[in-house]
């Protein structure tokens, strides 16, 4: 009786998680169709403005490990409490802000707060759902994510076309609502509170930007400086009694692994974020409101079938929910590759084989990677993968968009027949010829064995 009101409190979690991963999907997009208008608000470079995107991402993305790292020895409910409130309070000041710097203090403190959510979309399955359900609750999460990926841009538009850009602001402060809820059905389960190693938190936090920096302004002197950061970080968790993050957690190689080629996928991935929308642009000259929409469909479609694959992972396991999405997106790779000058009508439907790909992959690994963690472990180990996809999207998109100014003159898909948007087919085919080293990998160090095991258990 106590283990299904305890599942039954798992799937109510969800559902109220979904919501607020909806609200805070938007809330990270949201912005990024804006940012000409914030632009010419406060007469800056796109360079500049940019930092209304970039400073939350990265805030965001440091901030899941920490959380994750604080689930791991305190109550989650009073987690997500701070968290969310400050979240509300990042977004009170960005919607009354008067100057540029006021606007990026709300963005700022926003990502500060709502970093705990990535961290409690991870705990909650781990916690309410054993391991031959946590696929379908992963599933749940992801359904959110896309959700508001679809959402954010259409009501980006809607709110901008009759009302200032600062009332963006105003869509995170439904995410209040969840509060009490949380509050009612999340349990007081904590583990042993103790130092939190702030030293090497700080240390890990500065080689994560600055590298991220090297990446997107191809400056060597942040390079140098985030090698050292992460040199001293290593010696710190090797050196100290409580590290911020135990060394044994590395030495834990199915684990290690896993992160490894997430963490690849993540940046290949974010390509059909990154990407898209420019190939739309410059290839087909569509404008920022219709590339939003071509953009619906895929984000739709993750949404719809997210809860069918992580229920695939459940009934035939992580890897064969791997193998299917690796087929959608080099499906997707392959005819974006070889169709840049197409109708965007069919490009918009190539893109719904790549999000729904990388939808089911991100389910299929997270949903192995935790399988891999000990119960006191799991908080940071899954805060690190959170982090990484984020640090993943903001490195790779420094990498697209270099390649993608420097250009191409030669054709490296000999089946694509359209002289414009050369440099996105090249780039799509090398990535299609990355997923398929990475699905290699993968199947010579988990599939074979994934697929016994299930043959052996049959």
């Amino acid at each position: 009786m106590e283990k299904e009101e305890f599942q039954q409190t798992g799937k109510k979690l969800m559902s109220i998680l979904m919501f607020t991963l909806v609200l805070s999907a938007m809330s990270v997009l949201m912005f990024n169709f804006d940012l000409p208008e914030i632009s010419k608000a406060f007469d800056l470079t796109t360079a500049q403005v940019s930092w209304v995107t970039s400073s939350y991402a990265l805030i965001y993305g440091i901030g899941t490990v920490i959380y994750g790292k604080l689930a791991d020895r305190y109550k989650l409910k009073n987690l997500l409490t701070f968290g969310l409130l400050l979240f509300a309070v990042g977004s009170m000041i960005g919607l009354v802000s008067q100057t540029f710097g006021m606007v990026l203090v709300g963005r700022c403190i926003q990502a500060v707060g709502a970093a705990v959510i990535p961290a409690t979309a991870m705990m909650i399955p781990l916690r309410y759902f054993p391991p031959e359900r946590r696929g379908s609750a992963m599933g749940t999460a992801f359904v959110g994510l896309a959700l508001g990926s679809a959402l954010g841009p259409v009501i980006s538009a809607f709110i901008v076309s009759f009302a200032h850009w600062r009332w963006l602001f105003c869509i995170p402060l439904l995410i209040l609502i969840t509060l009490p809820f949380y509050r009612k059905n999340l349990g007081d389960e904590q583990g042993e509170p103790g130092k939190l190693d702030w030293v090497g938190g700080g240390f890990l936090a500065a080689a994560l930007t600055l590298l991220l920096l090297s990446v997107t302004t191809g400056t060597w002197w942040f390079t140098i400086g985030g090698l050292l950061a992460l040199a001293l970080f290593i010696i710190r968790i090797r050196s100290v009694s409580e590290p911020f993050i135990k060394p044994k957690l590395f030495t834990n190689k199915d684990y290690t692994l896993r992160l490894a080629i997430t963490f690849l996928i993540s940046g290949i991935g974010f390509s059909l974020y990154f990407l898209s929308p420019l190939l739309l642009a410059h290839v087909h000259h569509l404008s920022s409101s219709w590339i939003s929409f071509a953009m619906v469909p895929a984000a739709a479609a993750s949404a719809i079938l997210g809860r069918k694959g992580g229920k695939l992972a459940d009934l035939k396991g992580n890897s064969y929910l791997y193998f299917v999405a690796s087929g959608l997106l080099l499906t997707c790779f392959i005819l974006l590759s070889t169709f840049t000058g197409i109708s965007p009508v069919f490009i918009a439907i190539f893109l719904i084989f790549g999000n729904v790909g990388q939808t089911f992959m991100m389910i299929a690994m997270s949903n192995s990677v935790s399988m891999t963690l000990p119960k006191e472990q799991a908080g940071v180990g899954m805060g690190l993968l959170s982090m990484l996809n984020f640090i993943a999207g903001g490195m790779a998109s420094g990498v697209y968009g270099k390649v993608v100014d420097f250009g191409s003159n030669e054709n490296w898909n000999p089946a694509n027949i359209y002289p414009n948007g050369i440099i996105y087919g090249n780039i799509f085919l090398v990535l299609a010829v990355l997923h398929v080293g990475i699905l290699l990998l993968y199947y010579f160090k988990f599939g074979r064995a994934e697929r016994k095991s299930i043959q052996f258990e049959g």
